[in-house]
């Protein structure tokens, strides 16, 4: 095409008409995306809001006299904060002793879990034997298996072995690892390059030295996420602590705050009762503000497709 028309043609498209109708256009995207944004942002505002409404309420009422929480409508704002509820929780029960069992089944059941289920992850990731995925199936079928059906054979075998009202029954099933911290560990073994293994191996690494030296310090999300989901767990678990201790002084917190609301004859003191959930609350909230980027990091990648 000559110039002359090259530059005609560029002419008509580059027209003031043509240039103002695009910035219009281009006005009404901005604008709708602003609308579109802060829409989604409003709506998950609210939604965040609603959630924590049970934890406003909470947090209100251990900070009341027992005649605020009873009155009604709900007093949100205590006239005078009585922040002698919380120490009045220690006086009443042996709450620092609770807590201390809690540390005590959550770190062990923490490492426990990080070292089973990694092991068992690497294993179902890299190596290849016979039979692999057929386990990792029947593995994964375990999620589907609720926790009261094995309940009443875990407590006839840990009784035959003498473990009951001890911590054993928490802290050593956690070293055989479980169904959904190993697919966790799993998936994020998969995503290592085969390259780094090959080259370790070259160098003559073992396998458990490519395990240890190399996959684990690649592998700090997902055991952030194993680490805050066990914690999780062990930390607010009810069920098995009723059925496998006696001993009051080896209750976990679970158990503690249901002591601390049958102490006072079945008369349930609640602004006591907020405060000592509050502070079983806590641990949970602090780890999960310090590890959260972490946490999600590992969430996401550990459900990528490999």
């Amino acid at each position: 095409m000559p110039r002359e028309d090259v530059m005609a043609t560029e002419t008509q498209l580059y027209t003031p008409s043509t240039a103002a109708a695009r910035r219009t256009s281009g006005l009404r995207l901005s604008r709708r995306r602003v609308i579109h944004t802060s829409l989604t942002y409003a709506l998950l505002l609210f939604g965040s809001v609603l959630l924590m409404v049970p934890f406003f309420w909470m947090l209100s009422t251990s900070l009341k006299t027992l005649a605020e929480v009873q009155t009604w409508p709900i007093v949100w704002i205590p006239s005078n904060a009585v922040w002698e509820n919380y120490p009045a929780v220690f006086q009443k029960t042996p709450f620092a002793r609770y807590i201390m069992n809690s540390l005590v089944i959550a770190i062990g059941g923490i490492i426990g879990t990080l070292i089973g289920s990694s092991l068992a992850g690497f294993g179902f990731a890299r190596l290849r034997f016979p039979g692999r995925n057929v386990l990792f199936f029947l593995n994964l079928t375990t999620l589907m298996l609720p926790a009261w059906v094995v309940i009443v054979p875990h407590f006839m075998m840990f009784s035959a072995v003498g473990w009951l009202d001890t911590y054993l029954p928490f802290i050593v099933p956690a070293f055989f690892g479980n169904a959904f911290y190993i697919f966790l560990f799993r998936q994020w073994f998969m995503g290592v390059p085969g390259e780094l293994e090959d080259a370790a191996r070259i160098d003559g690494c073992s396998t458990f030295r490519i395990f240890a030296q190399i996959f684990m310090p690649l592998a700090k999300p997902v055991i952030a996420t194993v680490a805050i989901f066990a914690f999780f767990y062990y930390w607010n678990d009810l069920l098995y602590p009723l059925v496998y201790l006696q001993s009051q002084m080896k209750f976990p917190v679970s158990l503690g705050l249901r002591m601390f609301q049958t102490a006072n004859a079945g008369v349930v003191d609640m602004p006591k009762m907020m405060a000592a959930s509050m502070m079983a609350l806590l641990p949970c909230v602090v780890i999960f503000f310090f590890a959260q980027r972490l946490f999600v990091q590992g969430v996401v990648m550990t459900g990528v497709e490999k």
